[in-house]
């Protein structure tokens, strides 16, 4: 039973529509790991298709800050002034689906899903010091993790831990713990402005990373459109 596992879609329904469309047939059920709103224009449309097509899913940060479930205070100013944006726009019915959504790790079949570390869910795995120190804290061997809008994750061994390349297809081995992300399907920061995703096969333990061109300037548009920052319809292009 595949799974389509994504990301950070911030709603971004042009992206997530490409992605959509490009893995179609390749999976059975969609896990999602967080951050359905903020950034983008469409947050209804993302929230509406996520309570009707999505299997298992987490919350993120910009889902607890869109939903009123805490302060703006450490947000930089586009991220508050978007928060602040998508809070009005969201129906009542899509502002408590994201109040209710669990907190992760979540455990799904074997595998857990979260939004940042597994130890605390705002904390960011970006280099191999913030992955090493938790090989011993993981329960599951692997872990599925967004936040970062980065394509990639971990690799940790009894006694390394390497950085796992966003290239092609990841074969699991038996002995070593994964942190594997699919990268953003909304707002990628990698430097590769295409939609990130990913396809977990667990019968054959293969993670297939995929990226996917979507209509970035309907997106932009729309962005700027609804007067929110146009910083964050630059970066779309740039996938910085």
């Amino acid at each position: 039973m595949p799974y389509l596992i994504l990301s950070d879609i911030h709603a971004n329904l042009e992206a997530l529509s490409a992605v959509l469309a490009d893995a179609a047939g390749r999976y059975d059920r969609i896990l999602c790991l967080g951050d359905l709103a903020g950034y983008g224009a469409d947050p209804n449309p993302v929230c509406e298709w996520s309570r009707e097509k999505a299997t298992a899913i987490v919350r993120g940060n910009h889902d607890r800050a869109c939903s009123g479930m805490e302060s703006l205070e450490d947000y930089r100013p586009a991220a508050a002034a978007s928060a602040v944006w998508t809070a009005g726009q969201l129906t009542p019915g899509n502002i408590e689906y994201l109040s209710r959504l669990p907190r992760g790790p979540l455990r799904y079949d074997d595998f857990d899903l979260t939004h940042g570390s597994p130890e605390d869910e705002d904390e960011y795995l970006v280099t191999l010091a913030d992955a090493s120190p938790l090989r011993d804290a993981l329960t599951a061997q692997l872990t599925f993790f967004g936040h970062t809008h980065i394509q990639g994750g971990f690799l940790l061994a009894r006694r390394a831990t390497r950085r796992i390349a966003p290239e092609g297809v990841l074969e699991l081995e038996a002995d070593h713990f994964y942190l594997v992300n699919p990268g953003a399907v909304g707002q990628p920061r990698d430097g590769d402005w295409r939609a990130a995703y990913a396809i977990y096969s667990p019968a054959q333990r293969l993670v297939e990373y995929r990226r996917v061109e979507y209509d970035v300037d309907r997106a932009a548009s729309k962005i700027r459109a609804a007067g929110l920052p146009s910083a964050l319809a630059a970066r779309l292009y740039t996938g910085t």
